[in-house]
C-alpha cells in the first residue's frame, strides 16, 4: 500500500506540472488513467445503478476537463477529483429521484422477490448497493479505494468520528444482510 501512495503522489505531481504549464490535454489524460475506475466505483456506490453511474462518470470527466484551467492546487488532485465526482453523482441522484416512478420500498420488494442465480457466496456488490448512501460512500472509499480514515473524512467533508461510526454501522448492516442472504439460500 505504501508503494501505491508514493505512486499516487508522483502521479498527482505530474498532473500538477502539466496544469501549471497549461498542458491540459496531457493533464486530463493522466487524470483519466489514474481516476477513471475509481470515479466510476464512487459513482456506482452513490447511485446504486451501473448504467446511471456510467453516464455520471462521463459527466464527471467532462466537468473535470472544463475545470482543469481553474484548478488552483488548494487541495490534492485526488480530493479535487473526488469532490467533483461526489457532487456530480449527488446531482444525478437528485435528478433520478425526481423522475422515479416507483418508491424505493417497491424496488426493494422487487429485488427481494425476484429470482436470483445460484452463487457460492453472497453477492457483496448487491448488498453494498442496498446500504444507505452515506454508508456506501464510506465503505467504497475506505475498503475499495483503500483510503485512510482521514482521507475519507476529507473527501466526504465529515468528521473522522462520523466516518468511523458509518463504517461500523455499514459493516454491521452488511453482516446482517449476509446472514439473511445465507439463511434464505439455505432454506431453498
Amino acid at each position: 500500500m505504501q508503494d501505491g501512495v508514493c505512486l499516487l503522489i508522483r502521479m498527482d505531481e505530474e498532473i500538477r506540472t502539466h496544469i501549471d504549464a497549461k498542458r491540459y490535454t496531457e493533464a486530463f489524460e493522466l487524470v483519466m488513467a489514474q481516476y477513471q475506475n475509481k470515479v466510476f466505483r464512487l459513482a456506482c456506490s452513490i447511485l446504486g445503478n451501473h448504467s446511471v453511474a456510467e453516464e455520471a462518470a462521463q459527466e464527471i470527466f467532462v466537468r473535470i476537463w472544463r475545470a482543469l484551467p481553474g484548478y488552483r492546487g488548494l487541495a490534492s488532485i485526488s480530493t479535487w477529483v473526488y469532490a467533483i465526482a461526489r457532487n456530480t453523482s449527488l446531482s444525478a441522484l437528485k435528478t433520478a429521484s425526481a423522475h422515479r416512478t416507483i418508491s424505493l420500498e417497491q424496488a426493494r420488494v422487487r429485488i427481494a422477490v425476484s429470482p436470483r442465480e445460484e452463487t457460492r457466496g453472497p453477492d457483496l456488490p448487491r448488498l453494498v448497493a442496498q446500504l444507505p448512501r452515506k454508508y456506501r460512500e464510506v465503505i467504497t472509499l475506505f475498503y475499495m479505494e483503500e483510503r485512510s480514515y482521514e482521507e475519507v473524512a476529507r473527501l466526504l467533508d465529515l468528521p473522522m468520528g462520523t466516518v468511523k461510526t458509518y463504517l461500523h454501522r455499514a459493516k454491521k448492516q452488511l453482516a446482517a444482510a449476509m446472514l439473511r442472504s445465507k439463511m434464505t439460500e439455505g432454506g431453498r
